[in-house]
């Protein structure tokens, strides 16, 4: 059931690759509350999803960008603001990957090159897409601009690797542009950290089965799932979140501040 919360309101939403992406879910959801928006991914990532048909649900236009290349990231926000009609009031940053863990590298025996990729691509984008809309004066006052993280940024993981560090410099970026974008347009910078996640990103960590049943039994409200992100995401693009920034919010059915739950523990005993 909608309730118009984006009514009039156009944006920007990364990384839709199929429908079990949180992105995918997003626009869906995005779309439902009346908000407009272009939907954009890496030519190559385009190439194996689903984009394209979620576009035509949607009513949106989808423009090719590599998130790691300023000229692109130029075109796509000086096209999107052609095509919806205006300036922008959110952005949804759902990009990260890791060559070091598609290949299977353990964190011990690292290929740097991949590292600084991992790094380029999972945050240092994030920064690519914040420089990118200042420059443009491509947003409106109270914009909301989120992306997507994960605990792994505060916490160890072995599994995790070079995505631990990722994650930390996507925090740490959305809390320093934060900061600038607030005092200078009054735009909005927020992290979010979700649950583990049955997405195709989230299926290519090792050993994620048994640590997502992990979570969910850590977890009082179990684990978020990619539908309860895309609702939280579309409240903080809405209006109703007006005075939050420069934030990293915790969207883990209560995983983060949990010690130990009585469900871990009859499991453990059994």
């Amino acid at each position: 059931m909608s309730n118009n919360l984006l009514k009039g309101k156009r944006g920007v939403i990364f990384g839709a690759l199929d429908e079990n992406s949180i992105a995918w879910k997003t626009a869906l959801k995005v779309h439902e509350e009346g908000g407009k928006f272009t939907l954009t991914n890496a030519p190559i990532a385009m190439r194996m999803g689903k984009i394209n048909e979620l576009a035509k649900t949607c009513g949106a236009e989808v423009i090719p960008a590599d998130a790691t290349s300023e000229q692109d990231l130029n075109n796509l926000f000086t096209k999107s603001q052609e095509i919806l009609g205006g300036k922008l009031d959110f952005v949804l940053h759902s990009i990260g990957m890791s060559p070091n863990i598609r290949k299977g590298k353990e964190y011990g025996d690292m290929n740097y090159e991949w590292y600084l990729k991992t790094l380029d691509i999972s945050a240092l984008s994030f920064h690519k897409v914040l420089q990118t809309c200042e420059k443009l004066d491509a947003l409106n006052e109270y914009a909301s601009v989120l992306a997507l993280s994960y605990i792994a940024a505060q916490r160890a993981y072995p599994d995790y690797t070079d995505m631990a560090q990722a994650k930390a410099m996507l925090e740490s970026i959305a809390r320093s542009y934060g900061q600038r974008y607030g005092v200078k347009k009054k735009v909005r910078v927020n992290t979010i950290s979700q649950s583990p996640t049955k997405t195709t990103a989230g299926a290519g960590i090792s050993g994620f089965d048994v640590f997502f049943d992990y979570a969910d039994l850590m977890s009082p409200l179990g684990n978020a799932s990619a539908e309860d992100c895309a609702n939280y995401i579309v409240v903080m693009f809405s209006d109703f979140t007006r005075m939050v920034t420069m934030q990293n919010l915790m969207h883990d059915g209560g995983f983060s501040s949990s010690g130990i739950t009585d469900n871990l523990v009859q499991r453990l005993t059994k």
